[in-house]
């Protein structure tokens, strides 16, 4: 098992699952602390980075396309407080940080798992019912129904059709879009027939967003309606694998094969040598030592 436990959250990978929990600290966005701890099979990994900086560093989790709700209602567009694929990684633990990276990268090798675009989501996306207020509206959904309400700051010829309920099968897409400088944001939902380009500001069914704190956690709302949506499968690749089903349960890792076992034995020697030289306790390197034997 591998483990790094930062102010701004702790990351554990089994060998199979990684498991995200935001930390406490005051700079952890209002979005990852409502969403809470994600699991992350290893199937829906595409890749794991590690970025050094001067003060901290960055864990980066790099999801394959279609496998996850929020990264699709959202399409990369999170800031870094708020997004959960991403950890901030104090200096000292700058080791700690390399060798979760190795043992997620060395699971994905041993394991095969392919990086392409997947038809079938991986994660369940928020959890409902779900009801936020943001902007110049509030939002709730119970997983068949998304009800829209006004405040006083939304424009009146909106308002004044008064709230809207929207079924979810009349849905066909939905949008969220941060604010960002002068550009207002918004949440909004494609309704079935009724296309429109008005701007959020005018259309009934988006809520208009200013930039305020509150605003991402409409982004959970879109993920959770996305979750509920027809999967819009990206188009197969020559040669790639039978895309899984939603809900389907992902492949445990393969054994390790005779050739890989001189990559597992250089890797017991890095460990060695980061356990000599201080970087890695006593308790890290035994755990990062039984992980490796265990795939020999």
């Amino acid at each position: 098992m591998a483990e790094i436990i930062q102010k701004d959250g702790i990351w554990v990978f089994d060998g199979d699952t990684l498991r995200l929990t935001p930390g406490r600290d005051k700079n952890v966005g209002l979005l990852r602390r409502t969403l809470g701890e994600l699991t992350v099979p290893l199937g829906a990994v595409a890749g794991i980075s590690f970025e050094q900086g001067r003060k901290t560093g960055r864990l980066r989790l790099r999801l394959r396309e279609g496998a996850d709700p929020l990264s699709r209602a959202t399409g990369g567009r999170l800031t870094e407080p708020h997004d959960p694929y991403q950890l901030v990684v104090e200096s000292d633990r700058y080791g700690v940080a390399e060798y979760f990276t190795d043992e997620v990268r060395n699971a994905l090798l041993l394991g095969q798992v392919p990086s392409d675009p997947i038809a079938g989501y991986l994660l369940p996306g928020p959890s409902i019912p779900l009801s936020v207020s943001a902007g110049d509206g509030s939002v709730s959904f119970d997983g068949e129904h998304i009800r829209l309400e006004w405040n006083w700051k939304t424009e009146d010829a909106k308002s004044a059709a008064g709230a809207r309920t929207l079924a979810l099968t009349d849905v066909t897409a939905v949008e969220w879009q941060p604010a960002a400088g002068l550009e207002n944001g918004h949440l909004r939902f494609v309704v079935r027939h009724t296309p429109t380009k008005a701007p959020a500001k005018y259309d009934p069914n988006a809520v208009e967003l200013w930039g305020f704190k509150k605003d991402p956690l409409m982004a959970l709302v879109a993920a959770a309606v996305q979750a509920r949506l027809p999967h819009q499968a990206a188009p197969a690749l020559p040669g790639s694998e039978r895309p899984a089903l939603p809900g389907a349960p992902v492949p445990a890792p393969s054994p390790a094969r005779e050739d890989d076992h001189d990559a597992l034995l250089r890797r017991l020697r890095e460990l060695g040598e980061l356990h000599r030289a201080g970087v890695l306790t006593d308790e890290e390197f035994a755990l990062a030592k039984q992980a490796v034997l265990r795939r020999m």
